[in-house]
């Protein structure tokens, strides 16, 4: 679609079959739809999602609780995400969601009203192990995901390390050296490919692994237990 417009006919005849009365560009709004006694039900009607038309729906709710925001159906590879992101944003704003397809069709993914999100345990404990497992404050806020130092980077760079300084030896000895609990697994996962296993339990670092503790020197050396 490359008109506003060519959205309205579609969202009038979802509408319509509700019962409703729905008349386009009244006063300042696209789409303005009444039924009896109840309170208007008013549609924005765009054609992609952007902040300008998250605003403008909000700035509705001051006319009316039935606020919707109309788009075309996103597609391409990011399509998913972007129905599914946009679709929580319009349910934390208290908006409703509705999608037009190539075929003219209108889909309501959700109605206007109060959102009360779940909190995810799950999720907050990830990230409370995260927090207290990260030695330091290595990250600068905001950074990009690539190059972040994670606490799983940083007992690699600890083993890393040790074997860096005294060869080849068994992951319960670089476990001991360097307080890095999982040290076997993480050597054995070998996650970087900084690990090489010499035979059962023993394990040397790689080129890989060398490169790896020259590339993560600044972060590695700031944040580095005392391997003894």
């Amino acid at each position: 679609m490359e008109r506003e417009d060519q959205l309205y006919a579609p969202v009038k005849a979802l509408l319509e079959a509700q019962g409703y009365v729905v008349k386009g560009e009244v006063g300042a709004v696209d789409v303005m739809a009444c039924r009896g006694d109840e309170p208007p039900v008013i549609v924005e009607l765009k054609l992609r999602f952007s902040l300008s038309l998250f605003h403008q729906a909000v700035a509705r709710l001051a006319v009316s609780d039935h606020v919707y925001i109309a788009v075309p159906r996103p597609t391409g590879r990011q399509a998913r995400r972007m129905l599914r992101d946009n679709l929580a944003l319009c349910r934390r704003l208290g908006l409703g969601l509705i999608t037009v397809l190539p075929d003219g069709r209108a889909e309501v993914h959700c109605d206007p009203g109060p959102y009360s999100p779940r909190k995810s345990r799950k999720k907050q404990q990830r990230l409370l192990r995260e927090f207290q497992s990260l030695r330091g404050d290595p990250n600068a806020g905001g950074a990009t995901r690539h190059g972040i130092v994670t606490a799983y980077r940083q007992d690699a760079l600890a083993c890393a390390a040790h074997l860096a300084t005294v060869g080849a030896c068994k992951g319960a000895e670089v476990a001991r050296a360097t307080g890095v609990a999982r040290a076997t697994r993480l050597m054995a996962s070998n996650h970087y490919g900084w690990f090489a296993r010499v035979s059962t339990g023993i394990y040397e670092l790689t080129e890989a692994g060398r490169k790896g503790l020259a590339d993560w020197s600044g972060s590695w050396e700031d944040t580095a237990p005392e391997c003894r």
